[in-house]
């Protein structure tokens, strides 16, 4: 990977390198803070191949699912077709920084939008908090660092706390409820046999 790659350059090739990147599974982050919700309009931002996008159709919401790979939408695409909810999800390509979908929706989530590209995620998020209506949900759920196998991090790469990532948002005091502000271990997982941790943040806040 090289940081001069164009974003969409390096997502697609990212997840050309193989013919599925992810488990097919919803964030399990999601499914905990988004079960006891009432469906609505909903917005998935940086959805990859589709898993939460999907998950969230099947509970009843209506879904604009948004990624800057065109590799992973097109999978994404598929994916919803063979579940049987292709037609309660509005697939976009965005890359972020530079277009964000139109409309209010009652939940938006943006889980792991992280990138080893430029990515100014500060200012996605306020779009994110911007879109969504009033008495909606906001979902961000980010790393707090790399795995603990990752011998070389990237240290310009800065994983914010959940205070630092409601602080970025510049929210007008008083509009927002702050619902989720935690820190969490992720469950152990074996790579070539060797246990695997990582340590993720959570930030739930409903707009007032």
């Amino acid at each position: 990977m090289t940081t001069e790659q164009l974003p969409e350059d390096y997502w697609n090739a990212f997840y050309a390198e193989h013919d599925q990147i992810w488990s097919g599974k919803p964030n399990a982050v999601l499914v905990d803070e988004v079960s006891g919700l009432t469906p609505g309009r909903a917005l998935d931002l940086g959805c990859g191949e589709g898993a939460d996008a999907i998950w969230l159709a099947r509970q009843g919401w209506t879904v604009t699912a948004v990624d800057i790979s065109s590799v992973a939408l097109r999978r994404a695409v598929q994916h919803a077709e063979d579940a049987g909810v292709a037609d309660r999800i509005d697939w976009q390509q965005h890359e972020l920084g530079a277009s964000f979908p139109h409309g209010e929706f009652d939940l938006v989530s943006a889980q792991f939008l992280h990138s080893k590209t430029e990515l100014p995620r500060d200012g996605i998020l306020r779009s994110a908090a911007a879109a969504v209506a009033p008495g909606g949900v906001l979902l961000i759920e980010g790393h707090m660092g790399f795995p603990s196998d990752e011998h070389n991090p990237h240290p310009d790469i800065h994983f914010p706390a959940p205070d630092e990532v409601i602080d970025s948002l510049a929210l007008p005091a008083g509009a927002w409820e702050t619902l989720v502000s935690r820190e969490h271990d992720r469950g152990q997982v074996l790579r070539d046999g060797v246990p695997i941790t990582r340590r993720d943040s959570t930030v739930k806040l409903r707009r007032r």
